[in-house]
Protein backbone atom coordinates (compact mmCIF):
# COMPACT_ATOMS: atom_id res chain seq x y z
CA UNK A 1 0.00 0.00 0.00
CA UNK A 2 1.52 3.33 -1.01
CA UNK A 3 2.17 6.06 1.74
CA UNK A 4 -0.55 8.40 0.16
CA UNK A 5 -3.45 6.15 0.36
CA UNK A 6 -2.28 5.21 3.53
CA UNK A 7 -2.19 8.63 4.83
CA UNK A 8 -5.49 9.76 2.93
CA UNK A 9 -7.48 6.50 4.48
CA UNK A 10 -6.20 7.57 8.04
CA UNK A 11 -7.55 10.97 7.28
CA UNK A 12 -10.88 9.73 6.43
CA UNK A 13 -11.16 7.32 9.49
CA UNK A 14 -10.25 9.86 12.24
CA UNK A 15 -12.96 12.62 10.53
CA UNK A 16 -15.55 9.97 9.75
CA UNK A 17 -14.58 6.65 11.71
CA UNK A 18 -17.46 7.41 14.96
CA UNK A 19 -19.96 8.17 12.48
CA UNK A 20 -19.56 4.56 10.62
CA UNK A 21 -19.76 2.99 13.64
CA UNK A 22 -22.71 4.76 14.89
CA UNK A 23 -24.13 3.40 11.33
CA UNK A 24 -23.17 0.19 11.72
CA UNK A 25 -24.27 0.33 15.36
CA UNK A 26 -27.65 1.20 14.25
CA UNK A 27 -27.64 -1.53 11.29
CA UNK A 28 -27.37 -4.37 13.70
CA UNK A 29 -29.72 -3.60 15.81
CA UNK A 30 -27.30 -2.23 18.65
CA UNK A 31 -24.47 -4.91 18.22
CA UNK A 32 -21.27 -2.94 18.64
CA UNK A 33 -18.77 -6.15 18.23
CA UNK A 34 -20.20 -6.65 15.14
CA UNK A 35 -20.42 -3.27 14.02
CA UNK A 36 -17.31 -2.67 14.69
CA UNK A 37 -16.85 -5.60 12.35
CA UNK A 38 -19.08 -4.18 9.55
CA UNK A 39 -16.87 -0.90 9.60
CA UNK A 40 -13.75 -2.99 9.62
CA UNK A 41 -14.76 -4.83 6.59
CA UNK A 42 -16.19 -1.95 4.61
CA UNK A 43 -12.60 -0.31 5.08
CA UNK A 44 -10.74 -3.08 3.86
CA UNK A 45 -13.28 -3.18 0.48
CA UNK A 46 -12.59 0.55 0.49
CA UNK A 47 -8.96 0.33 0.43
CA UNK A 48 -9.08 -1.94 -2.67
CA UNK A 49 -11.35 0.61 -4.24
CA UNK A 50 -9.51 3.95 -3.09
CA UNK A 51 -7.99 5.64 -5.98
CA UNK A 52 -11.50 5.45 -8.11
CA UNK A 53 -12.89 7.34 -5.26
CA UNK A 54 -12.70 10.77 -6.19
CA UNK A 55 -13.97 12.50 -3.13
CA UNK A 56 -15.45 12.34 0.24
CA UNK A 57 -19.15 12.11 -1.02
CA UNK A 58 -17.59 9.54 -3.37
CA UNK A 59 -16.07 7.65 -0.46
CA UNK A 60 -19.30 8.09 2.26
CA UNK A 61 -21.77 6.66 -0.68
CA UNK A 62 -19.36 3.59 -0.75
CA UNK A 63 -19.26 3.36 2.52
CA UNK A 64 -22.63 3.24 3.27
CA UNK A 65 -23.25 0.89 0.37
CA UNK A 66 -20.46 -1.52 1.60
CA UNK A 67 -21.82 -1.73 5.21
CA UNK A 68 -25.36 -2.50 4.12
CA UNK A 69 -23.63 -4.84 1.97
CA UNK A 70 -21.24 -6.57 4.84
CA UNK A 71 -24.54 -6.29 7.28
CA UNK A 72 -26.65 -8.29 4.42
CA UNK A 73 -23.80 -10.80 3.72
CA UNK A 74 -23.29 -11.18 7.86
CA UNK A 75 -26.56 -11.88 8.45
CA UNK A 76 -27.30 -14.54 5.05
CA UNK A 77 -23.81 -16.58 6.98
CA UNK A 78 -24.16 -16.44 10.24
CA UNK A 79 -24.24 -19.94 12.36
CA UNK A 80 -27.39 -20.91 15.04
CA UNK A 81 -25.43 -23.95 15.97
CA UNK A 82 -22.90 -21.64 18.93
CA UNK A 83 -24.43 -21.98 22.22
CA UNK A 84 -21.76 -20.22 24.91
CA UNK A 85 -20.96 -22.66 27.83
CA UNK A 86 -20.31 -19.82 30.35
CA UNK A 87 -20.66 -16.04 30.16
CA UNK A 88 -17.72 -14.01 30.65
CA UNK A 89 -18.23 -10.38 32.24
CA UNK A 90 -18.11 -7.23 30.41
CA UNK A 91 -15.64 -4.67 30.89
CA UNK A 92 -16.71 -1.60 30.94
CA UNK A 93 -15.54 0.97 28.29
CA UNK A 94 -16.05 4.18 26.74
CA UNK A 95 -18.58 3.50 24.37
CA UNK A 96 -18.97 6.33 21.42
CA UNK A 97 -22.39 4.37 19.91
CA UNK A 98 -24.15 5.24 23.40
CA UNK A 99 -24.18 8.74 21.95
CA UNK A 100 -26.83 7.79 19.16
CA UNK A 101 -29.79 10.22 19.71
CA UNK A 102 -32.54 8.55 21.55
CA UNK A 103 -29.89 6.19 23.04
CA UNK A 104 -31.24 2.96 23.61
CA UNK A 105 -34.80 3.63 23.33
CA UNK A 106 -34.55 3.91 19.59
CA UNK A 107 -31.74 0.93 19.11
CA UNK A 108 -34.43 -1.37 20.65
CA UNK A 109 -37.16 -0.58 18.55
CA UNK A 110 -34.27 -0.91 15.38
CA UNK A 111 -33.17 -4.45 16.62
CA UNK A 112 -37.04 -5.22 16.02
CA UNK A 113 -37.34 -3.76 12.67
CA UNK A 114 -36.90 -6.53 9.54
CA UNK A 115 -33.11 -5.46 8.09
CA UNK A 116 -34.30 -3.20 5.07
CA UNK A 117 -36.79 -1.10 6.93
CA UNK A 118 -33.78 -0.92 9.17
CA UNK A 119 -31.11 0.12 6.71
CA UNK A 120 -34.18 2.57 4.85
CA UNK A 121 -34.53 4.35 8.29
CA UNK A 122 -31.29 4.62 9.50
CA UNK A 123 -29.72 6.01 6.47
CA UNK A 124 -33.00 8.40 5.48
CA UNK A 125 -32.69 9.80 9.21
CA UNK A 126 -29.73 9.23 11.27
CA UNK A 127 -27.30 9.23 8.18
CA UNK A 128 -29.72 11.92 6.66
CA UNK A 129 -29.30 10.74 2.81
CA UNK A 130 -31.96 11.80 0.39
CA UNK A 131 -34.23 9.08 -0.69
CA UNK A 132 -32.52 8.52 -4.01
CA UNK A 133 -29.10 8.28 -2.52
CA UNK A 134 -30.41 5.62 0.05
CA UNK A 135 -32.37 3.50 -3.33
CA UNK A 136 -28.67 3.82 -4.50
CA UNK A 137 -27.31 2.46 -1.82
CA UNK A 138 -29.78 -0.13 -1.06
CA UNK A 139 -29.70 -1.20 -4.82
CA UNK A 140 -33.65 -0.74 -5.25
CA UNK A 141 -35.98 1.94 -6.27
CA UNK A 142 -37.15 4.98 -4.87
CA UNK A 143 -40.69 3.92 -4.20
CA UNK A 144 -39.30 0.88 -2.40
CA UNK A 145 -37.42 3.25 -0.14
CA UNK A 146 -40.28 4.93 0.66
CA UNK A 147 -42.58 2.18 1.54
CA UNK A 148 -39.85 0.57 3.49
CA UNK A 149 -39.05 3.89 5.42
CA UNK A 150 -42.62 4.40 5.82
CA UNK A 151 -43.61 0.76 6.86
CA UNK A 152 -40.14 1.02 9.39
CA UNK A 153 -41.42 4.50 10.60
CA UNK A 154 -44.72 2.75 11.39
CA UNK A 155 -43.56 0.43 13.46
CA UNK A 156 -41.11 2.48 15.15
CA UNK A 157 -44.07 4.62 16.29
CA UNK A 158 -45.74 1.99 17.54
CA UNK A 159 -42.94 1.01 19.89
CA UNK A 160 -41.95 4.20 20.87
CA UNK A 161 -45.20 6.28 21.22
CA UNK A 162 -46.53 8.89 18.34
CA UNK A 163 -43.97 11.96 18.35
CA UNK A 164 -40.84 9.67 19.07
CA UNK A 165 -39.47 7.88 16.27
CA UNK A 166 -37.24 9.60 13.63
CA UNK A 167 -39.53 12.22 11.32
CA UNK A 168 -41.20 13.15 14.98
CA UNK A 169 -44.35 13.22 13.21
CA UNK A 170 -47.75 12.57 15.40
CA UNK A 171 -50.50 11.42 13.60
CA UNK A 172 -52.71 12.86 15.68
CA UNK A 173 -53.25 16.78 16.58
CA UNK A 174 -51.60 18.59 19.68
CA UNK A 175 -54.12 18.39 22.73
CA UNK A 176 -53.97 22.06 23.16
CA UNK A 177 -54.65 22.56 19.38
CA UNK A 178 -58.16 23.99 18.96
CA UNK A 179 -60.67 22.37 16.94
CA UNK A 180 -61.07 22.80 13.55
CA UNK A 181 -64.44 25.75 12.61
CA UNK A 182 -67.19 23.81 11.30
CA UNK A 183 -68.75 25.19 8.16
CA UNK A 184 -71.84 26.81 8.10
CA UNK A 185 -74.57 25.84 6.60
CA UNK A 186 -76.11 28.88 5.84
CA UNK A 187 -75.38 30.50 2.47
CA UNK A 188 -74.62 34.20 2.03
CA UNK A 189 -77.33 36.19 -0.16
Amino acid sequence: MDSDVAEALDAYVRARGQRLLRTAYLLTGGDRLLAEDLVQNALASALVSWRRLRDVADMDAYMHTALVHARSRWWSRRWHGEVPSERLPDVATPNETDQVDGTTDIVVALRELPPRQRAAVVLRYFEDLTEVQTAAVLGCSVGTVKSQTARGLDKLRVALGPGSAPGGQDDDPAPHDPPAPAASSRRRQ
